[in-house]
């Protein structure tokens, strides 16, 4: 009923299989998951983000008159999203949730993108459910990785390779060629960084 909201906005999604799609984001505090290349490290503690009501958050989603949201984090599945996503549900508004998929899934999902972080591996029944794996690469190890977490989930699920931020110049060169002799694999790029928007 109350969740740790760090922060919440209308935009464009900017990555994965959802690119282009306007969007209402949830970006919720609390992450002990701990990835060295995060870009949002102040959510990884809770403490600091304000707890909110579902139902304010439901109310400022239906403001916005968005047709969909996303759910974020830090990790949103600490926590259980059925309360909220069910109120979205019954709204109309599509659900999608990006998760590491450490916790167990909670909560009604249109859309599950699995981004699995080598600190803490996702749930077997995470990558059963997932709609959608996508694999940050930070160096040429992952490639390796990103097979070994592919193998994973159902024959069903997209699977998207994106280059880390900060390293991009240096990995989308090696992601572009491994598409290209891979073509199950597709290029998720962070569009909404290059476009500057939230």
């Amino acid at each position: 009923m109350h969740l740790p909201l760090m922060e919440e906005f209308y935009t464009i999604q900017g990555e994965g299989y959802n690119t282009g799609k306007a969007a209402y984001f949830i970006r919720i505090g609390g992450c002990d998951v701990g990835c060295h290349w995060c870009d949002v490290k102040e959510s990884w503690d809770a403490n600091i983000h304000p707890l909110t009501p579902a139902d304010t958050i439901l109310a400022h989603v239906l403001d916005s008159k968005s047709p969909a949201v996303v759910v974020t984090g830090g990790e949103p599945l600490i926590y259980n999203l059925g309360y909220l996503t069910q109120q979205l549900k019954d709204k109309g508004i599509q659900t999608f949730i990006e998760t590491s998929g450490a916790y167990p899934l909670s909560g009604s999902w249109d859309w599950i993108c699995l981004s699995p972080k080598k600190t803490m591996l996702p749930q077997q029944e995470n990558y059963e459910k997932a709609h959608e794996l996508k694999v940050i690469v930070f160096n040429k190890h992952d490639f390796k990785w990103a097979e070994e977490q592919a193998a994973k989930v159902s024959t069903n699920c997209f699977l998207y390779l994106q280059p880390e931020w900060s390293k991009r110049h240096e990995i989308t060169p090696l992601i572009v060629e491994y598409v290209k002799n891979n073509p199950r694999w597709m290029i998720s790029l962070q569009t909404h960084k290059y476009i500057d928007i939230p």
